[in-house]
């Protein structure tokens, strides 16, 4: 199949029907690059305004309400040496008497700057931070925001997310990843961006380390299956996403989307997927910063594979 190189020349803040830079076939592949969450290339350079900007969209072909695209992401590496973070913990996530002592602890310092090492794959504070000298930590690149075109000729910004995807700020949306997203336009109109050299869960401090990437992804269709929310898999798990705020919401989104993928291709009937759903499912925490959290709901493939075909 064919591979398509896209250097991308702008960017949207928003996930919505805009004119496609590239028209791609089910089973190709791209190769394209993304900015950090400012808007800086590789080169540290501000190209276009801060807010997650977004490479694309991509047209697939075939696309059309009602299908599934499916997105692997086949390459996630950070392309430049230096990467920024929030300095302190985000205000909803700590008690409200704590938030006093967070502005104090912040200051006029907006950002931490981190040193990214590309061949040990480590990154480390630029500047000394008490209690910290000397620590590295590894890389896990991750995007943090990437996904469809709403239906309904919506344009939603990219500080947030929905059925479409978006900022969900998953830490398992790294390399190797298969994901899942309902097409609710024609031709899908897939976007990606806000790459995270690492980040832990919730991104509760604001951000992870930001920084621009080389991406490679290929995409295929399903075609006449309808998704309500994302979904994924890795070597490990299946998984659903959900994303709401409050958050017991996205967390209804998540289980309910486990329950119709269980109910529904693996041909459990309601009382068994809620029996295995209740002893067997774990839930990883996504995004808790920005105006839709995000909660995913993971089943083991291992588990599965003992119930037969599917």
């Amino acid at each position: 199949m064919p591979t398509h190189t896209f250097e991308p020349t702008h960017y949207h803040h928003t996930l919505g029907t805009h004119p496609p830079v590239l028209r791609i076939a089910p089973g190709d592949t791209v190769q394209t690059t993304c900015v950090d969450a400012a808007g800086q290339d590789r080169d540290m350079r501000p190209v276009t305004p801060r807010g997650n900007p977004m490479t694309g969209p991509f047209y697939i072909e075939g696309a059309e309400v009602g299908d599934t695209l499916v997105v692997r992401l086949e390459k996630l590496r950070p392309n430049r040496r230096r990467g920024w973070s929030g300095v302190v913990l985000a205000a909803n996530v700590v008690d409200p008497e704590d938030v006093p002592r967070l502005a104090q602890a912040q200051g006029a310092q907006r950002w931490l700057d981190w040193d990214v090492d590309l061949e040990k794959q480590t990154a480390r504070l630029a500047s000394p931070v008490r209690g910290l000298e000397g620590l590295e930590l590894p890389l896990e690149p991750m995007l943090g925001c990437f996904g469809v075109a709403p239906s309904r000729g919506e344009a939603i910004s990219t500080a947030t997310s929905g059925p479409h995807g978006g900022n969900m700020d998953y830490r398992g949306f790294k390399e190797g990843v298969t994901v899942y997203f309902p097409v609710g336009v024609e031709g899908a109109l897939f976007f990606l961006g806000d790459g995270h050299a690492l980040q832990g869960d919730g991104e509760i401090a604001g951000t992870g380390i930001e920084i621009s990437m080389d991406v490679q992804f290929s995409v295929d269709l399903i075609k006449g299956q309808a998704i309500r929310w994302p979904r994924g898999e890795d070597a490990e798990h299946i998984f659903t996403v959900g994303n709401a705020r409050p958050l017991d919401q996205c967390v209804q989104h998540a289980t309910s989307e486990m329950l119709r993928w269980l109910t529904g291709p693996y041909g459990l009937d309601i009382q068994s997927a809620s029996q295995l759903m209740g002893q067997c499912v774990r839930y990883d925490l996504g995004n808790i910063f920005d105006p839709a959290y995000t909660m995913v709901c993971k089943m083991p493939k291992k588990l599965l594979e003992r119930l037969g075909p599917t």
